[in-house]
């Protein structure tokens, strides 16, 4: 079966799926500390980078498809990753997440990044539920998961090692039937 590329947008962003040369524009900011602060990720190396997006590349192909992984393009620039994962088939349940290039933070892309993948998951891919978790720390996350209409479901407590100990996780969830109010 051919690979169905895809491609999601608004009037001011588009996400469509990677291609080997975006390592280069992945790079610019999955090597900055500030990026990866909350995440158990160090900043990456070239070569680091370069797997991420092979990665990517290759679970496209799979089938079933269960991860969507899509570069974020603002102004004509690669700048950031937009992720939506099938994390049960059965249940219909999916996880977002997003990371965007420090140069572009504070001007809503992240938000925009999530309404078009929680709408992508919901009409395109059928799920039930779709959630997100964050650092507590991570405030402007919260605000963009907020702000998407999902909601604060609670705590999972030292659910992640970091760099600085173990991290709680705050957890956001939307159902179907909630986001198409």
């Amino acid at each position: 079966m051919e690979h169905i590329k895809l491609f999601l947008s608004n009037d001011r962003l588009s996400l469509r799926e990677f291609t080997k040369d975006d390592w280069i524009d992945v790079h610019k900011y999955a090597s900055q500390d500030i990026v990866c602060k909350y995440q158990p990720w160090e900043p990456n190396t070239e070569e680091e980078s370069q797997g991420f997006v092979y990665q990517v590349i290759k679970d496209a192909t799979q089938q079933p498809r269960t991860r969507f992984v899509f570069a974020i393009v603002y102004e004509d620039k690669m700048i950031g990753a937009g992720e939506l994962n099938i994390r049960d088939l059965t249940n219909k349940i999916g996880e977002v997440a997003y990371i965007v290039n420090p140069d572009y933070w504070g001007n809503g892309i992240a938000t925009d990044v999530a309404k078009l993948l929680i709408g992508f998951g919901f009409k395109e891919l059928k799920l039930h539920r779709i959630f997100a978790t964050c650092d507590p720390r991570n405030i402007g996350s919260s605000k963009v998961l907020e702000k998407v209409g999902m909601i604060k479901e609670g705590r999972i407590r030292e659910d992640l090692l970091i760099r600085d100990g173990w991290r709680d996780s705050l957890l956001y969830g939307v159902l179907e039937h909630e986001w198409k109010k």
